[in-house]
């Protein structure tokens, strides 16, 4: 009995313990299992690899091998009648017929530096993808932040919506037992009960809001739109030394680690190896073949061959085409570089921009706190003040409203300075 008690007893106190809320660790891990971009990205890398290892492929030695059946309509034979010899031969093939199969072996002996440029080529390019692999990464944590952050924005602005409503509907049936001790005008209670609605109608808009940022919040996570979910009520500090370093150092640090940067590099020396592919092709190639044939026939001595033979070929005009082509990527080559260098201009106001909104979100989140305080004051002495008949509603009115700005202000402050933390992060290229 004893023992039945004390389950039911454990039972009821899991049942009544708060629910954990989703954290933004568990939002990053859903994000990065199911995000599509992401997956391409993860796909595009993957598929740089398997070119990278395909190009190694072309320094190794080629097999080929085919095979054909051939009907003719009548098969050729020897004929020396022309030279006044009477001898009948026969048939190069039995019955309008022959069989014709190869084995060949290619192996590249110079290509001009061809293959090991088409190696390099891939090999750049898989860089270059899997840099943006890293980066698409670090975007869609930072994307998955700020929808974080816009559901808690949302949660918190209903809040406030809530106790505007309940704080109007509470003064209202002040003006109203006021009014109907004929204590003030009904104009007051008109101007009370308008703001009460207007009050209701932003709560609506306010629930609303927290609705589609969920549903958005849910689609970055790859979840179902219409899931219901229950955020913890704040951003987990990042444990990182960026605060102690100056603007230049963040700068810096920035240039060394965003992957952007490394992308495009690689795509500029990718592009040029490309551009050494098409040069190498208006040098001597040459290449060891080796080969075993069978030709089914009536007249040789034998069916089958082996060969080998060493080919050079060396392209010596195709109207400019090869030049050309070089030329263009090169111009392709330089045309990357310049938009890397714009881009590490580009970081260094991105990362001058994050630490500012930092200090500024900081700053402002310590002076909103004291506005919260002070507002709520304002609003109980302006209501005892129109208790006196000291003010006029106006003045109450005016006094709810600055509540609740101020606790919109200082809400959104805490956000966006938690937010600016993570931001300075992935400008920084460390999130």
């Amino acid at each position: 009995m004893i023992r039945t008690i004390g389950f039911t007893l454990l039972l009821a106190a899991a049942y009544m313990a708060p629910a954990q809320g989703e954290d933004l660790a568990q939002a990053w891990s859903l994000a990065l299992e199911n995000d599509r971009s992401l997956a391409a990205a993860r796909l595009e890398a993957e598929a740089a690899r398997l070119d990278a290892t395909a190009a190694r492929g072309m320094r190794y030695p080629a097999l080929t091998t085919s095979g054909s059946v051939m009907q003719l309509a009548d098969a050729p034979a020897f004929d020396f009648s022309a030279a006044g010899i009477p001898i009948q031969m026969p048939r190069v093939f039995d019955h309008d017929n022959t069989v014709i199969g190869n084995v060949s072996v290619t192996l590249p002996l110079y290509t001009g530096g061809r293959i090991s440029s088409s190696i390099d080529a891939a090999d750049e390019n898989r860089r270059a993808r899997e840099a943006m692999e890293a980066q698409a990464i670090q975007q869609t944590k930072l994307e998955v932040a700020e929808a974080y952050v816009n559901v808690l924005r949302a949660q918190r602005a209903l809040d406030v919506a809530d106790s505007n409503v309940a704080s109007l509907e509470a003064y209202v049936g002040e003006v109203q037992s006021m009014f109907d001790r004929e204590i003030v005008p009904r104009n007051d209670l008109l101007a009370a009960q308008v703001a009460l609605a207007d009050a209701r109608q932003n709560r609506l808009r306010a629930s609303n809001a927290l609705n589609l940022a969920k549903a958005s919040y849910n689609r970055r996570l790859g979840e179902p739109l219409a899931r219901d979910v229950t955020l913890e009520p704040a951003l987990p500090a990042i444990a990182l030394d960026l605060e102690r370093l100056s603007i230049e150092q963040l700068i810096a640090r920035a240039l060394d680690n965003r992957k952007e940067l490394d992308a495009l590099q690689a795509q500029a020396n990718a592009t040029g190896h490309l551009a050494n592919v098409e040069r190498a092709r208006l040098r001597p190639q040459l290449a060891l073949n080796g080969g075993y044939s069978y030709l089914e026939n009536e007249v040789f001595d034998r069916e089958s061959f082996a060969s080998a033979s060493l080919t050079v070929s060396w392209p010596l005009f195709d109207g400019g085409a090869t030049r050309n082509r070089t030329a263009a990527l090169r111009r392709t080559q330089r045309a990357l570089e310049e938009r890397r260098a714009d881009l590490e201009t580009l970081i260094a106001l991105e990362t001058r921009k994050a630490w500012l909104d930092l200090e500024e979100a900081r700053s402002r989140a310590s002076v909103t706190a004291e506005a919260v305080a002070q507002s709520e004051e304002n609003l109980r002495l302006t209501r005892r003040q129109y208790q006196a008949g000291l003010v006029i509603i106006t003045r109450v009115l005016e006094a709810e409203s600055l509540r609740v700005v101020s606790r919109t202000n200082r809400d959104n402050a805490l956000l966006d300075a938690d937010l600016a933390a993570y931001r300075l992060a992935r400008v920084v290229g460390e999130l």
